[in-house]
């Protein structure tokens, strides 16, 4: 789509058609920024809707942890207003950094200072229905659930459209076409945009590559030891090259907490119920291997090892056809263990929407797609940057530069400070947040605490209580 003629202002042109690949968080958000450009939405989906809060077969990582941060709350509230305040409203949890989670982090214990970010910790089903039902209740957008993308229609130069076919009982159905000014590919880290491209004679993107090899394993527990209340509201242990065994026990719109223990290729955690428990004795404290020997199980546990980074250079020269995006994860994945998947769905739509606004510039899909890579790029450098130092990363974009070192030794006395310096950490936790570029780091009073002033003393023991900011 070149054009971004609102709807109403077409007069007697063709309908324009729109077709998104995947119902995901990602591409509902796509859909519904489209629905403003196209007369026609069609978002194509390989499973059928749960009913109620079930989970998609498709969305694996739905019994993973899920983080609703900062940066994702304010894309989602500019593209469907007041999100989080049905969000809120409908019993997600809303966690303030660092004031209400008891976290160990580069070998500490950190302050539990007044929060300067809040994330939403409830579990994906409920942000994702939410969305659904806001996006689908504009008749522009339909679905084509229980059917797959079998490639696309078109030729090198542009493409016109997808083949689809339902997915029946076990016969094999026709394929049919599904022509359309756009295609948008929102499928997911299992896309097969490239084969699609090569198979109408494009090319594939070049693909840059992080893993660090990290598995991890999640199970509901309810608590019932008095450990979590409403002074503490999780639980959470960082990884680090030093220390490469996390956890995370975060609190559910229900009531009860989501456990997650990680390590890395070799040692991942098993998925047996008795060895989950005895896993997490490598942690470096007994707080969260106590937490969970004496609380109640409420599920079975989930194991999760597609964890690698990758991003796809649609922005590289190539032959790319006019008429095809990719967003999401399709276009850039990111280590799920930072939690950053569903904020940068919404925030490369705010992209999308903006690129289609722009009426300074006209909307080519080179010019799209770019917005969409620079939207995802903050997300990226803290996910592939960080995983670029653990051990035993593989990977085509793991290669620093000698120029990168001085950055990289400023880092680690960043990452050194979190824990006690006020100033570091909320400057840290923007970052973290995506409200906040990797520069503010690097500003003037957050340089000067990070390269002259020492490691301020932290807590010797988990503290359980939150810091009183009059001491």
């Amino acid at each position: 789509m070149n054009s971004t003629q609102s709807k109403g202002s077409r007069g007697s042109s063709p309908e324009r058609h729109a077709v998104v690949v995947g119902g995901s968080i990602a591409g509902l958000l796509a859909a519904h920024v489209l629905a403003a450009h196209a007369d026609r939405v069609t978002v194509v989906e390989r499973d059928r809707y749960p009913e109620g809060t079930g989970t998609r077969p498709g969305a694996p990582q739905s019994r993973h942890p899920h983080a609703l941060l900062e940066g994702g709350q304010r894309a989602l509230d500019a593209l469907l207003p007041g999100f989080t305040d049905e969000l809120r409203a409908a019993g997600a949890p809303r966690v303030g950094m660092p004031a209400d989670m008891v976290q160990h982090h580069a070998g500490r214990w950190c302050r539990r200072t007044p929060a300067s970010t809040y994330v939403f910790t409830g579990s994906r089903q409920q942000i994702e229905n939410l969305v659904r039902r806001r996006v689908l209740a504009d008749p522009t957008v339909i679905t084509l659930e229980s059917t797959e993308v079998m490639g696309l229609v078109g030729a090198p130069s542009r493409v016109r459209g997808v083949r689809v076919r339902e997915r029946g009982d076990g016969t094999r159905e026709e394929e049919r076409i599904l022509e359309a000014d756009l295609v948008v590919d929102a499928s997911g880290r299992g896309t097969k945009a490239p084969q699609w491209l090569t198979a109408i004679g494009a090319d594939a993107p070049h693909e840059e590559t992080i893993d660090t090899g990290l598995a991890y394993a999640s199970r509901i527990y309810r608590d019932t030891t008095g450990t979590l209340d409403t002074e503490t509201l999780g639980l959470s242990i960082v990884p680090d090259p030093t220390q490469v065994h996390g956890a995370l026990v975060l609190p559910l719109e229900d009531g009860s907490h989501l456990v997650t223990v990680s390590g890395l290729r070799g040692d991942e955690p098993p998925t047996d119920e008795h060895e989950y428990v005895v896993y997490a004795k490598q942690l470096p404290h007994t707080l969260v291997h106590d937490w969970l020997r004496d609380a109640e199980p409420q599920s079975r546990v989930f194991g999760f090892r597609k964890t690698a980074n990758v991003r796809r250079r649609y922005d590289l020269p190539g032959r790319r056809p006019a008429g095809f995006l990719a967003a999401g994860d399709a276009l850039c994945t990111f280590n799920p263990i930072y939690g950053q998947g569903v904020s940068i769905a919404a925030m490369t739509a705010v992209a999308l929407r903006d690129a289609l606004a722009d009426a300074r510039r006209t909307p080519t899909t080179r010019r799209v797609q770019r917005a969409l890579l620079a939207a995802s790029r903050p997300a990226w450098d803290i996910s592939a940057g960080s995983d670029r130092t653990m051990p035993g990363a593989t990977g085509n974009a793991l290669a620093s530069r000698a120029v990168d070192r001085p950055g990289a030794w400023y880092l680690r006395r960043v990452v050194e400070r979190i824990p006690g310096d006020l100033l570091v950490g909320d400057a840290f936790r923007r970052v973290l947040s995506l409200t906040a570029p990797v520069s503010a780091l690097f500003a003037p009073e957050v340089a000067r605490a990070v390269l002259f002033g020492p490691p301020v003393l932290t807590p010797a023991e988990p503290p359980m209580t939150r810091e009183n900011p009059e001491t």
